[in-house]
Formats: C-alpha cells, sequence, structure tokens
C-alpha cells in the first residue's frame, strides 16, 4: 500500500484504489468491507470534525460493486471534503457473468430486498461508525440510480434524500408511491444508455422507463399542483428544474439535466450537497 498526501484527512490508499481508515479494523477481518447479515459494505470517513457525522450511500452501476464505486476519487473527495462519510453497498452477485446489480424492480422476483438492505447498511454504519442516521442521503448511479428511485418511493421516509443519477423507473412504471419525497434527479441529455426516454434491453421485452412519466409520478406523490415547474436555474452548463412550493411543505422535487452521456457529472457532490443543506440550514 502506498501512502500519498491529500488535501483531506484520509491518507491511505489501497492496491487497488480504495480508501481505508483505521475505522475499518471494526469491521473484521477484511479491512475493506463490513459484514451485515444481507451483504457486505464499504466506508470511507470524514476528518474529526461535525459529530455525529451526515453520510452518501452510494449504490454502483451494472457490474460494478461498492469498491469499485470508492475508485471514482472525484466524487468521494468532494463528498468527503464536505464532512460526508460515505457508504458504498455491494449489489448481488450476477448470475450471467461478473459484477454485482440491484433487485430494484417490484415485479420481479429477487433473492434479496434491497430497499430493506441498504436500509439496513445505513442503520450499521450509523451504530458502527457513530454516524448521524437523520441525515443520510441515499444516492446512487445508473441501476443503482434505478434502485433509488424505488426506495424513495416505497420508503420515502427511510432517508434524508435521494439522489439518483442516470437511473430512474423501469416499465411498468410504478402507479403510486408511499409519499412526499425529497429528491434530486441528474440525467445525462444525451445518455444513449439509458436514454431519458427509456430503451428496450435486448429481447426478453425488458424496458427503461422514462424519467420524465417518472416525474410526474414524483410530482403526485409530493401533491404537487401544477405539473410547470416552481423555480428554474443554471449551474455551469447543467439546467436545473425544481418543485417545492406547489407541493406538500417539507418535499422537494429537482430534475438537472447536463449535456453529457452516462455518468456521474463533475460537480455533482456540490451541487446535490448543496440542494440537500438548503433544504435543511439548521443542521
Amino acid at each position: 500500500m502506498m501512502v500519498i498526501a491529500r488535501r483531506i484527512a484520509i491518507l491511505a490508499l489501497s492496491c487497488i484504489g480504495v480508501w481505508t481508515h483505521p475505522a475499518f479494523a471494526n469491521c473484521g477481518a477484511d479491512p475493506g468491507a463490513c459484514s451485515i447479515s444481507a451483504g457486505t459494505y464499504h466506508a470511507v470517513l470524514p476528518p474529526a470534525g461535525d459529530s455525529p457525522a451526515p453520510a452518501v450511500i452510494f449504490l454502483h452501476g451494472w457490474g460494478g460493486d461498492g469498491a469499485g464505486a470508492l475508485t471514482n476519487r472525484g466524487m468521494v473527495d468532494a463528498l468527503i471534503a464536505r464532512g460526508y462519510a460515505v457508504i458504498t453497498p455491494d449489489g448481488i452477485p450476477r448470475a450471467s457473468g461478473s459484477g454485482r446489480s440491484w433487485a430494484f424492480h417490484p415485479d420481479r422476483e429477487a433473492p434479496r430486498d434491497d430497499v430493506a438492505f441498504v436500509a439496513a447498511v445505513a442503520d450499521d454504519a450509523a451504530a458502527r461508525f457513530g454516524l448521524d442516521r437523520d441525515r443520510m442521503i441515499l444516492a446512487g448511479f445508473s441501476v443503482g440510480g434505478s434502485m433509488v428511485t424505488y426506495a424513495a418511493c416505497r420508503d420515502p421516509g427511510a432517508f434524508a434524500a435521494y439522489a439518483p443519477i442516470s437511473g430512474s423507473f423501469w416499465r411498468p412504471h410504478p402507479t403510486a408511491c408511499a409519499g412526499p419525497v425529497r429528491l434530486f434527479h441528474i440525467h445525462g441529455w444525451s445518455d444513449g444508455t439509458v436514454p431519458l426516454e427509456g430503451r428496450r434491453i435486448g429481447g426478453a421485452g425488458i424496458q427503461q422507463g422514462d424519467v420524465f412519466q417518472a416525474m410526474e409520478i414524483l410530482r403526485a406523490a409530493n401533491g404537487c399542483t401544477r405539473p410547470n415547474p416552481d423555480g428554474f436555474a443554471r449551474k455551469d452548463d447543467v439546467q436545473i428544474r425544481r418543485w417545492d412550493d406547489s407541493c406538500t411543505p417539507g418535499s422537494s422535487l429537482v430534475l438537472a439535466l447536463h449535456p453529457g452521456g452516462h455518468k456521474v457529472p463533475a460537480g455533482w457532490a456540490d451541487m446535490m450537497l448543496d440542494w440537500v443543506e438548503d433544504l435543511t440550514p439548521s443542521q
């Protein structure tokens, strides 16, 4: 393991590119993973400061894993620099190939209830590392973003906010969600892997959903009284549409569109956290 200087207080980097921290000693023999009954997860903690610290639970994309998600150093560094722990759970091993994915669609049989699993990861990480369970955000990329959106729809109060990236509902879309939610969805205007309108996958009849229809479903859950946004904004090259004032108090819905493709865009972490912290300024 090589030790390099960084601008944050986490200095150790494993030979596969994943940050480590002395707190990982509490996870058992493997310093890179923590285990609960339903699976495993990885964690990076911020420097000592705000205690208990908030956290972002980040769900990897199709074929990835929790350790791999931590190699997005720009994203991880930005979250840590804002005082957030980064928790990256491992999805379900894929039966037909390497890597992992998520059981997100409620109409399909799955070996694990992943909505319950990510909530259990959050509970365990809060207890294990002394994190603030009430200030945990569930985020994810691609099918991890789809997993986040379904979790928000099914159990909107399980996390302080939800932040899917380049992933949303699949068809058939849900007919309704459990209640109001705080959700920040960012998507690439030119995303060809998960187009905004969705696409068919192979010949099995599986089809991605429509992000705009997903926002309509979420507006209904939030009790929004009109379809058009309450406000528009621009952050660099990102166009932001926001529903707050016309919706249930305490709820918030954002659709942010960047000009790129299927990726976690640069600046996402700070943009998302600015939104979260604007919703809860006293914290």
